[in-house]
């Protein structure tokens, strides 16, 4: 890491920003409220938008190649915040490089992928994680502290929908497929990621999704099926669509009680726990720092002051599993991305 200058005894990372979007935007704002984070590098494709980004942030170097900023000596830790469909290239380069990656959701576009992603990191000796910011947000914690607890017994059902109306344009992510476009690997990974986190890897899978005129899934509902946890099975119900809005919250059942994330589930700063009837029994307001990307940024920081390869808190192994189980609902309702698929 360069820079020896510290807080509390901690050496700053430099980071690098490819790919200058919205999510970048929110990404950079939190940056700059981490203590040990300092936004060195950013890069686009257009030399006009990485300046005015630079600028807007206070980095220090603007590119128009993703390569230079790859290779730059100057940069520790690059956070990938491309179309889906570049993850894997782009990752292997930077990990190629040497560079630390935080690399945004979908991590990839199959399994094939993300296994590549994986063994670079391991070849490498680089760290690597998937941007899930869920899984680092307060209340994401303390939902895992009342499991821990027992505070609703056995999960028995997990509901969750992510739902908004998309603007039907084919030049546009949501409804490209050459760019990983539709509802699933976008916003329906948020629903599938907290039933992994609280069921783990479904035994059985049904799922059925309409299909935008470009072939991209427009909606997608899907039915997991778990057998005999704790003696007794459980479910999921999920719900993603780019058609309409949705409550876009979480349900958690269990034996003795139910837990609710509120709105907007996947960054909620609210839960809310019910007895069996449905009576209110106590809410928690947790907030998150900054857009809520403030904590994941945290957790990479840590992982690399203390010489970490990947999170304990999201490990490869989980992005494994969660992209096994996008494929396998792909492959329930027929979604085919057919410049990445035909190399599986």
């Amino acid at each position: 890491m360069t820079n020896p200058s510290t807080h509390a005894h901690k050496p700053i990372i430099n980071w690098g920003i490819i790919g200058l979007g919205k999510i970048a935007h929110k990404f950079a704002h939190d940056l700059l409220l981490e203590a040990h984070s300092n936004l060195y590098a950013v890069a686009s494709r257009s030399q006009e938008k990485a300046k005015a980004f630079m600028a807007l942030y206070q980095a220090e170097v603007a590119y128009n190649d993703y390569a230079q900023l790859a290779n730059d000596p100057n940069v520790d830790a690059i956070y990938i915040a491309t179309p889906h469909v570049f993850h894997c290239e782009q990752t292997l380069m930077c990990l190629e490089a040497g560079k630390a990656v935080l690399c945004e959701k979908a991590f990839a576009m199959n399994e094939k992928e993300v296994r590549q992603m994986i063994e670079k990191s391991r070849e490498k000796q680089v760290f690597l994680m998937e941007a899930l910011w869920t899984r680092f947000i307060p209340a994401t914690e303390y939902l895992l502290t009342l499991l821990a607890q027992n505070t609703i017994g056995d999960i028995r059902l997990v509901r969750a929908d992510f739902g908004f109306k998309g603007e039907y344009d084919t030049t546009r992510r949501f409804y490209n497929r050459d760019l990983g476009g539709g509802s699933l690997l976008d916003i329906g990974i948020y629903p599938i990621y907290l039933s992994l986190l609280t069921l783990g890897a479904p035994d059985a899978i049904t799922a059925h999704a309409d299909f935008a005129a470009t072939q991209v899934d427009e909606s997608c509902r899907m039915f997991f099926h778990y057998k005999n946890k704790n003696q007794q099975p459980a479910n999921a119900v999920l719900d993603s669509t780019l058609t309409t809005a949705t409550p876009v919250e979480a349900w958690l059942h269990g034996t003795t009680g139910t837990l609710k994330l509120h709105q907007r589930f996947h960054h909620t700063e609210q839960i809310s726990h019910y007895d069996l009837k449905n009576n209110l029994i106590e809410t928690w307001e947790i907030p998150y720092t900054g857009n809520g990307y403030y904590h994941e940024i945290q957790e990479v920081n840590r992982c690399l002051q203390e010489g970490l390869t990947e999170s304990p808190k999201m490990p490869l192994s989980f992005s494994l599993a969660l992209i096994q189980t996008l494929d396998r609902v792909r492959q329930k309702i027929g979604l085919v991305y057919p410049k990445h698929d035909k190399m599986v």
